[in-house]
Parts: C-alpha cells; structure tokens; sequence
C-alpha cells in the first residue's frame, strides 16, 4: 500500500478506537474483517499503531495541539509503529518539522499526566499503592506485552516445546515462575506451527497460569471454573487433573464458551463440561452445592492488570464502573462458595490492581464465612515449587499479587480458602 494512503488507514482506525463504544481489539478486528485485502505486516503496524495511541493518549494529545491537519492523523503520526522513513514519506514538508520538533521533547520536560498516561483517578489509586514506584509501573504500561505459551503437559514437556518452536525459528525461554509458560519477544504466526496444530501449546499470561496452578487440581476431583469465559485456565486445570475427574466450565456468556470449543478439541482433554449459567444462583450450581473439590472464582474485574494488553481499558473504565462490579464480585464469590465440600478449595483471582476488587473482597468474605479458613498463598507456592514466591505475595504472603512492572506479568491478585 502507498506510504499517504496507509497513514490515512491508521488514521482512521485510530478514530474508531478513540470513540470507546467498543473493546479496541474488536474494533481493530472487526476493521481487519472489513479490509480482507491487508497483509499481515500491514494488519500488525495498524494494530500497533492504534494501541500505542492509546496508551499513550495524553502525551500524544498534547503534542498534537502544536502540529494541523486532523487530529486522528497527528495521533497516527505520534504512534505510527512502522519504519520512520516509510511514515515520513506520507509526509508533508510541515509535518515533518513537527513531527522532529516532538521527537525532541525530553520526559523531564512534562508534566505528571503526559508521563503516566493515566486518567487522574487511576493515576492516584495507583500511587497510593506503590508511592515511589509509581512511575515504574507507570513506565511498563505503556510497553506492549510479550506473547507467553502455556505448554499443554498432557500433549508434551515444556523443553520438548522450547526446541520444536526453535526449529521453526521461533524464539522461547522459560517463564521463572509457571512450570508449564514459555515466553516470547516476537508475535509469530503460531497457529501455522505443528505445536499449535496438536494442541500442544496456547497463548496464556505467565499471570494466569499461576491462578490456574494454585487450584492445585488433581486427579479424579470435581472441580468448577466458576467465570470460565474463553477457558484458558480451564484448559490448564484440564490438563492438570491429567484429563480425569469433572471439569464443569460456567459463564454466563454462551458466545464466550463457544470459543472454548476449538480450543477444548485441539487439547485432547476429555474431562471438561462447557455450560453457560443464567446467573451466579443458576439451579445447575444449587445442584452442585457441597460437592465440589475445587472452585476457581476469576472474577469479572475491571481488566486493569492487562493494559499493556488493552490500553483502551482505562478510558473505558471509571470508578463507577469499578463500585458496579464490586458488587457483582461479591455475589459471585458467595455463590461460588456453595459450592465447596468440606476440605475443599476456593480461589478468588482478578487481573485488576485496585485493592477494593481484591483485598476489599477478601477481608469481606472471610469475615462473613468464618467456616472457610483462609490459607497464606506464599506458602502454598512455595509448596508448589515456585520460584521466589514470597516475592509474588502480599500481606505476609496471604495473597498473590503481581504486578507488570515487577513480574513481568499482567497484574494479578488471588486469595485461597479451604472449607473447614
């Protein structure tokens, strides 16, 4: 595509994005639908170009007042993620001397707001949690993700995986924390590998597979994925109950369980039973109650963990909408917990970094259940064989809580009962 013509192409997905009526990523999807014609270097530079806009927005819309034209173009220019000499062909002479006169702005010279990129009340929820090392975590949030893999141990063994990928000139190293996770810099088309084919490997948060670990589901149990959504820690409690016992898969979204489907056939597990729910209360729970091993609640959050994944999250989110899904948090936990036998386990995980969706929700449900015993996650990991788990913990160790900028995973946060 000509370098004037492919500049109005970001323009205009930037547009679309920037109006927050939907998730960014089905936006840049839905745009990918629309434009069959687009290569795939084409598509990645698009899409990279309206996420770093977006992670970026304050800073880039600040620069933006001193150059013309529209201002979806200027923010293009600002986050276009393709080659420089290719963008500044699109050019015109104007613009090129703006765009070198931002280039030049040092980030001592801004001010707080177009350093975080954060809107105010994130930005102070944040810094009342990490004071000093606000910025950090600040600074790693407006970085892309690297791509992490979860091996699937009952198809393969995460060395046989790393050298497979390598032969397919894939480079992979070792997550430090999950057994299973392995870690890329690149975004290689995985679904034309061998390993993706025979379900050996799937995209998962090194953050995630974590949660999915401290089910510790074994053997023959019966365990639910309360909130299963798409089922990516499904798939990891599956394989770690080695493809026995019952699995059940609960959302109350149909569509998202039927992209569990090509996934669940690829892994080669037998044990896991997809079902949508109308409600937390839905009468296949009532009938569930007091007999289930393990329960993994991964709650509905604000996502806030995941902006270096969906920078769009945090000018989609409010306090508003935080206070609503405390709510619904809550109530799912209290119906989760019926679940439970006794001696049973109960984890509550959110990839959302506000203490009100996580310690808040904790502190309160062991308060109002006095017969389920909260156990100290650190030691749980340790347990496990996770390296350095002391470091992924909080409160003494009592819950787990990862952090972008410190882990190099999304930011997680998960409190382990056992029913008395």
């Amino acid at each position: 595509m000509h370098p004037k013509a492919f500049l109005d192409s970001c323009a205009e997905l930037v547009k679309l994005c920037l109006t927050f009526e939907h998730p960014a990523d089905a936006v840049v999807s839905r745009y990918f639908r629309e434009h069959r014609a687009l290569g795939p270097r084409e598509r990645a530079t698009l899409a990279e170009t309206a996420f770093a806009v977006l992670r970026k927005k304050l800073l880039f819309e600040q620069l933006a007042r001193s150059g013309s034209g529209p201002k979806e173009r200027r923010l293009a220019i600002l986050g276009f993620h393709g080659p420089r000499d290719f963008l500044k062909s699109a050019l015109s002479e104007q613009e090129k001397v703006w765009l070198d006169a931002c280039d030049k702005v040092k980030p001592d010279e801004l001010m707080a707001p177009h350093r975080h990129n954060l809107p105010d009340w994130l930005a102070q929820a944040l810094r009342a949690q990490l004071e000093d090392d606000f910025q950090a975590l600040a600074d790693n949030l407006q970085l892309p993700a690297p791509l992490d893999l979860r091996v699937n141990t009952q198809v393969a063994k995460r060395a046989e995986v790393q050298k497979e990928l390598a032969k397919a000139g894939i480079v992979a190293e070792p997550t430090p924390y999950s057994p299973w996770g392995l870690r890329l810099q690149d975004k290689p088309a995985l679904q034309r590998t061998e390993a993706f084919t025979r379900g050996a490997i799937e995209v998962q948060d090194e953050g995630s597979q974590l949660l999915a670990l401290l089910v510790d589901a074994h053997r023959g149990e019966m365990v639910v994925d309360f909130c299963a959504g798409a089922g990516g820690k499904t798939l990891a409690l599956g394989a770690a109950m080695r493809s026995t016992g019952r699995l059940y898969a609960f959302d109350v979204s149909a569509h998202r369980l039927e992209a569990l489907k090509p996934r669940l056939a690829r892994s080669g597990l037998s044990n896991v039973h997809p079902a949508a729910i109308a409600h937390e209360r839905d009468d296949r729970i009532k009938r569930l109650a007091g007999k289930i091993d393990r329960v993994l609640v991964d709650a509905p959050c604000s996502g806030l963990g995941t902006l270096r994944r969906n920078p769009d999250l945090k000018w989609r989110q409010s306090q508003k909408t935080v206070a609503e899904l405390v709510t619904k948090q809550a109530a799912i936990l209290d119906s989760a917990a019926r679940l439970m036998k006794s001696g049973g386990r109960l984890v509550y995980a959110t990839c959302s970094v506000l203490p009100q969706e996580n310690e808040d929700i904790a502190q309160a449900f062991s308060l109002a259940h006095p017969d389920f015993m909260p156990l100290n996650v650190a030691e749980e990991l340790e347990r496990l064989k996770v390296y350095a788990a002391q470091g992924l913990c909080a409160a003494g160790g009592q819950y787990l809580r990862l952090w972008p900028h410190r882990h190099g995973t999304d930011g997680f946060f998960a409190a382990v009962w056992v029913r008395k």
